[in-house]
């Protein structure tokens, strides 16, 4: 494996096979697509510009994102909206190689303004059926609920999105982590569960390890999504090894949300030095400053600790994560492991 050249590693970064996991589709969308649907859907925005916009982008914590992000969704009105937005992070996904998509989708954050479950459901769901038919790329949705809201509200999300149930893998939960542990929402999960659906839940990134814990033993969750706190608790990380529990760690976000001061401090070789099942992925990549194949790059640039070999877990990792059947994650394998033996 170490055999590749460490100058070609980027490249070979770049031209791996690779599962994304963690990727909300809101945060796909591109300053540039925000003003070409409010201008389309009458929608006016507080900034005059592309680039106004953009130099908002600068975050002192996860909340004073949030409040720039749901302002972008607003601008999401319409079925052919919700498509042209997951149409776009999809081709760029190609680009970067990657071979299946498991992507968050946030309906209460649409449904709250009177757009119909159908339009975003439906929307979303054209996009990842086309983006098999023509590009090649596997694309899945999982709901997710906000959980700075009730659990009766996550409830009535879900009551809501049952009649396109086939649209959707699976459930997780986002937004807001202080002060909204995993309990909060018990029950609705615990319904989710008893549904047949995939669980995922984010924990530990702002949150404390705590609330990782809280995410396996009361909403049963199936994978975490960030997790990077869970050094903080040795029995935890021996826990998640034990257990293969997947992290979904994005890197760029946790730099510019504060979790680490630079990439240089990232934590992401401890993880995987510590056996865990942890893969790379973009979050918000329009807000957080690039896709799945930058955040690559740049964390293996920013820790030369990081190996080639380490590059190869990743990739399988995300494989071995993701909810799809045996038979896809041993040819996407075998792909990756073709295209690491031409780089050697």
């Amino acid at each position: 494996m170490n055999a590749v050249p460490t100058d070609r590693l980027p490249a070979l970064l770049r031209a791996m096979p690779k599962a994304e996991l963690h990727v909300h589709v809101e945060g796909t969308l591109e300053p540039e697509l925000i003003f070409r649907l409010a201008a389309r859907n009458g929608v006016a925005l507080p900034y005059a510009s592309v680039e106004a916009l953009r130099a908002a982008y600068a975050f002192s914590d996860l909340q004073s994102f949030l409040d720039i992000y749901y302002a972008g969704a607003s601008v999401l009105l319409k079925e052919v909206d919700f498509f042209e937005m997951a149409w776009a992070y999809l081709e760029r996904a190609a680009a970067d190689n990657v071979v299946h998509a498991e992507i968050f989708f946030d309906p209460q954050t649409h449904t709250a303004r009177g757009v119909p479950m159908a339009a975003v459901l439906q929307g979303l769901d054209h996009a990842c059926h086309r983006a098999h038919a023509e590009l090649g790329v596997s694309a899945k949705l999982i709901l997710c609920f906000l959980r700075h809201l009730s659990e009766d509200d996550a409830f009535a999300t879900l009551e809501a999105a049952l009649p396109y149930r086939h649209h959707f893998i699976g459930v997780g939960l986002d937004s807001s982590e202080r002060g909204h542990p995993p309990e909060k929402f018990a029950r609705v999960f615990a319904r989710c569960r008893e549904l047949g659906l995939h669980v995922v839940a984010h924990a530990g990134e702002e949150g404390p390890p705590a609330y990782i814990r809280s995410a396996l033993d009361v909403l049963k969750a199936e994978r975490i999504d960030h997790g990077v706190r869970c050094v903080e608790d040795p029995l935890l990380v021996t826990r998640l090894a034990a257990e293969r529990v997947p992290l979904t760690v994005c890197p760029f976000s946790n730099v510019k949300l504060r979790v680490f001061a630079e990439l240089a401090q990232h934590n992401l070789k401890a993880l995987l030095d510590a056996g865990l099942c942890v893969t790379i992925n973009s979050d918000d990549p329009a807000y957080f400053g690039g896709y799945v194949n930058e955040n690559f790059v740049d964390t293996f640039a920013a820790l030369p600790a990081l190996t080639v070999a380490d590059a190869h877990r990743l990739a399988a990792n995300s494989f071995e994560a993701s909810f799809v059947g045996a038979e896809d994650k041993a040819r996407w394998t075998r792909r990756l492991d073709d295209v690491f033996a031409a780089a050697a």
